[in-house]
């Protein structure tokens, strides 16, 4: 069988009621041979078809069954005590990628994937099921959630969180395609898409919910900022506004897209050689 019909299969035995008690060596060794085909990049939580990202729902099954068919167990990991249904990920393998880590505080967990020569500064945490392209920065104090599908080539400001969407199994995760740069402090949350080669100000928060008013095209958009732009925070008046209580009006936030300029190029061109 395969490692997708074996997790499958498994993944029928735990909903017709398999417990973590009732797990044999044999369920398990699926369990690893299948973290480790997500930490080799030869299995990914969702990937690009016709333009479209689309969940692999039985990847993210297995990730479920890796929570729902172990034991919290007492672990130790660089001197440090925890307690978790898994170890955290060994590394010996990113260095002869050119990948980067630095000390106290980089975390990665096991069934994430780093690229060739990334950087992770501390304190960062890449969770299950992540995908980290090639050449990306995860800076200080940023979380790449369980699932997330980072590009090559990305930048993460410092303090930024990159959401996951574990369940529902069949809706695809937060989205960041390659050549994007987020500014310190950005949020991205609840299935995103943020398009290749756009640059994200600081402090902006994308979401669903939130709309996105393209400049470029002249049209509203929700869950997806387009390739190529310039998109920052606003705010925007709300209905909410209208209520008595509310003394000189309300206001909602908004996310405004526009073309890249060059001078905004030039600045993380700037930010690049930084990185060399």
């Amino acid at each position: 069988m395969s490692l997708q019909a074996d997790v499958e299969a498994l993944w029928e035995r735990k909903q017709d009621g398999l417990t973590a008690a009732e797990a044999t060596d044999d369920h398990l060794n699926v369990l690893a041979e299948f973290l480790a085909a997500l930490e080799a990049g030869e299995v990914r939580a969702a990937e690009k078809s016709g333009g479209e990202w689309e969940a692999n729902a039985w990847v993210k099954q297995g990730i479920l069954l890796n929570f729902g068919l172990r034991e919290t167990v007492a672990r130790e990991y660089g001197g440090v005590d925890y307690h978790d249904v898994l170890p955290l990920r060994e590394t010996a393998d990113l260095g002869d990628r050119g990948t980067r880590n630095t000390p106290d505080g980089t975390t990665i967990r096991r069934g994430a994937y780093l690229g060739e020569d990334c950087i992770m500064m501390s304190p960062s945490f890449v969770n299950i099921g992540a995908y980290v392209g090639d050449g990306t920065l995860v800076d200080s104090c940023d979380t790449v959630g369980s699932c997330a599908q980072i590009g090559e080539n990305v930048k993460l400001g410092a303090n930024t969180l990159i959401g996951g969407v574990l369940e529902p199994v069949e809706n695809a995760p937060v989205i960041v395609e390659d050549g994007v740069s987020l500014g310190a402090g950005c949020r991205v949350t609840s299935g995103f898409v943020v398009g290749e080669g756009s640059i994200v100000g600081e402090n902006t928060l994308l979401t669903p919910r939130i709309p996105v008013y393209d400049l470029v095209e002249d049209e509203v958009l929700y869950g997806e900022l387009p390739p190529e732009r310039r998109a920052f925070q606003r705010f925007v008046d709300s209905s909410v506004g209208e209520n008595d209580l509310i003394p000189g009006g309300a206001y909602k936030p908004a996310v405004v897209a526009t073309d890249v300029e060059e001078e905004t190029l030039e600045a993380t061109e700037r930010e690049d050689a930084l990185r060399e």
